[in-house]
C-alpha cells in the first residue's frame, strides 16, 4: 500500500512521537518499524477504496450501529513504539472509544475492540499488507481484515501463478487469520457486514 520515502529525506527511525511531529497532519504518510511511508495512492486505488467504503456505510446505517469509517485516524500495534499504520478503510466503533488513550487528543487507535473491521488496498508495497499488517491486524484483535489486490501485484505465494487481480478476505480464529480468496464473480461472505451482496470483482473493479 506504501512506498518507502527516500532514505536522503529520513536518516534513522523514526519514533511513533517524532512521525507525529513531522507528519502527523498529512494523512499520506504511515509509519512501520520507525520507517516512514508514503502511501501515493493512485486514482483507480482511491475509487475502489471509495466503494468499498460506500457499501459498508449503508450496511451500518441499515443495521443503526454505532460504527464509523475511520477519515485520518492512525492505528498503532501495542508492542513496538516506532509503528502507525494508517489503514485505507477502518471501521471503529464508537462505544469502545473511551478506553482510548489517545484518540481523543491524536486520533491514534491502541485497543483492538475499537476497530471492527480493516481493509487495504494494494499498490506499491505488497508486502506491508500481505505480511506485516496481517501480523499487527491479527494481534490487535481485529476480527476481519480485507486485503484488494485490484491490480494483482501480490507475490506468488500470496496470489498464485498466474497472478491476478484476488480478495483476500481474512477472518480472526483462535488469534490468527484464516484467509479465503476471491477472483472474477465469486461471491464472498463478510462476518461483519453479512448483509453484502457483492461478487469479488465488483469489489476489485470498484463497482464499474
Amino acid at each position: 500500500m506504501a512506498i518507502a520515502v527516500d532514505q536522503a529525506i529520513q536518516q534513522k527511525p523514526l519514533s511513533v512521537d517524532q512521525f507525529l511531529a513531522h507528519y502527523g497532519g498529512d494523512n499520506r504518510y504511515e509509519l512501520i518499524d520507525g520507517e516512514v511511508f508514503d502511501l501515493e495512492p493512485t486514482g483507480l486505488h482511491e475509487e475502489v477504496a471509495a466503494f468499498i467504503t460506500m457499501k459498508i456505510c449503508v450496511q451500518i446505517d441499515a443495521a443503526g450501529l454505532p460504527w464509523f469509517v475511520l477519515q485520518r485516524g492512525l492505528l498503532r500495534p501495542s508492542d513496538p513504539g516506532m509503528t502507525a499504520f494508517r489503514p485505507d478503510i477502518a471501521v471503529v466503533d464508537q462505544g469502545e472509544l473511551a478506553k482510548e488513550p489517545l484518540w481523543y487528543d491524536q486520533s491514534i487507535l491502541t485497543v483492538g475492540t475499537s476497530i471492527k473491521f480493516v481493509a487495504e488496498v494494494v499498490s506499491s508495497n505488497w508486502q506491508n499488507d500481505y505480511a506485516r499488517k496481517l501480523e499487527d491486524y491479527a494481534a490487535l484483535g481485529i476480527s476481519e481484515y480485507w486485503i484488494v489486490d485490484y491490480a494483482g501485484l501480490g507475490g506468488t505465494r500470496q496470489i498464485g501463478k498466474p497472478k491476478q487481480p484476488t480478495l483476500s478476505i481474512c477472518t480472526l480464529v483462535d488469534a490468527e487469520y484464516e484467509i479465503q480468496q476471491f477472483r472474477g464473480n465469486q461471491t464472498f461472505v463478510s462476518s461483519t457486514f453479512p448483509g453484502l451482496k457483492l461478487t469479488s470483482e465488483q469489489v476489485l473493479r470498484a463497482g464499474r
